[in-house]
């Protein structure tokens, strides 16, 4: 339950607020003291299932959380939806690496061109503080997909230095969400069920570890700490994909693997900083905060004589973070209720 004094009477508005991310929220905002808990999203289907789990499971609760059908795309629906909203959580996205890859103007669409339209809608009815949701793809991007995440987070920079004063825009950037829609543990669990092989793409590629309640952490300590463009990110564990289906095997039973090799537009490893990122951020214990570059065009009044440190050491990735061994990725994935379900249904 979330108990932040920064909720009572409140209006929370989730973009994207069907999705994985959405449903963890409200898990964590139905008992709080918020007012109403807005969900905007483009599909009625996702949106009335949700509904009636809600009536179903939280009969007291579910007179709060309303339900907006629109497109971010569309700026009128956003502009209707953000009337008398506090928050907003910005998750709405398009974020499958090999289908962006294939339908990149979709990806600039939505990510870009609908961020900027929520931002601008946001800011113009006095929304107080919006937190968007970026991917470690966004860092050192290779496909279309990051790079869409990538100009988002542009697009939130140049909106948060506008706002500055009026609405507070701050953003957070995390990895691979474990057992996301779409991701690839659920697959591996139904391949499993079915009797096949698992897929796997390189045994060597390595990838972050967060559950989908650090995601909202992660959130919620941007949200309380965030100031106008900051950027936040959450330490994480990671692992090889050769260890990950080790562990989901030996929780779900062998059925041998297959390796397919990367798919459109993958990654060796994830990046959550970039070397020139990593020498603006401040630790701040379980997170890093990179702080926005301050600078304006006239570059002349930060001209300093001497040598300017511009780079780190090197970036903040998925191949140097703590790296979980088979046992210790076992324990991790414990930690999902997708996991601790689908163990209970075997």
């Amino acid at each position: 339950m979330i108990t932040s004094q920064f909720f009572k009477d409140k209006t929370l508005m989730i973009t994207g607020g069907t999705g994985s991310f959405g449903s963890t929220v409200l898990k964590h905002f139905l008992d709080s003291d918020l007012a109403e808990i807005r969900i905007f999203s483009r599909d009625e289907k996702k949106q009335d299932d949700m509904r009636h789990d809600l009536q179903a499971k939280h009969p007291e609760q579910a007179s709060k959380v309303k339900f907006y059908i629109g497109n971010v795309r569309n700026m009128r629906s956003v502009e209707d939806a953000v009337q008398g909203v506090d928050y907003i959580f910005h998750a709405a996205a398009l974020k499958q690496v090999p289908s962006c890859e294939f339908f990149p103007m979709e990806a600039v669409r939505t990510n870009v061109e609908g961020t900027d339209n929520v931002l601008h809608a946001a800011v113009d009815a006095g929304v107080e503080r919006i937190v968007c949701l970026s991917t470690d793809k966004a860092a050192y991007p290779i496909n279309a997909m990051g790079i869409s995440k990538a100009m988002m987070e542009k697009v939130i920079g140049a909106n948060a230095r506008v706002a500055a004063g009026k609405t507070t825009i701050c953003c957070t950037r995390y990895g691979n969400v474990m057992c996301s829609r779409g991701s690839v543990i659920p697959l591996f669990i139904d391949q499993i069920k079915a009797g096949n092989p698992i897929t796997i793409t390189d045994p060597s590629m390595t990838r972050f570890l967060m559950n989908l309640d650090e995601a909202v952490d992660l959130v919620m300590f941007a949200f309380e700490h965030g100031k106008p463009g900051d950027l936040f990110v959450q330490k994480s564990d990671a692992s090889t994909i050769g260890d990950l289906a080790k562990a989901v095997q030996q929780l779900f039973g062998d059925t041998g693997t297959k390796i397919i090799g990367t798919r459109h537009g993958e990654k060796l490893f994830e990046t959550l900083m970039t070397n020139e990122e990593c020498t603006r951020s401040i630790d701040m214990g379980d997170y890093y905060r990179v702080l926005p570059d301050g600078r304006d065009l006239n570059y002349d009044k930060f001209f300093i004589k001497g040598q300017v440190q511009t780079m780190a050491n090197e970036a903040y990735t998925s191949h140097n973070t703590t790296r979980l061994d088979v046992e210790g990725t076992i324990k991790k994935l414990l930690t999902t209720d997708y996991v601790k379900e689908a163990l209970e249904g075997k």
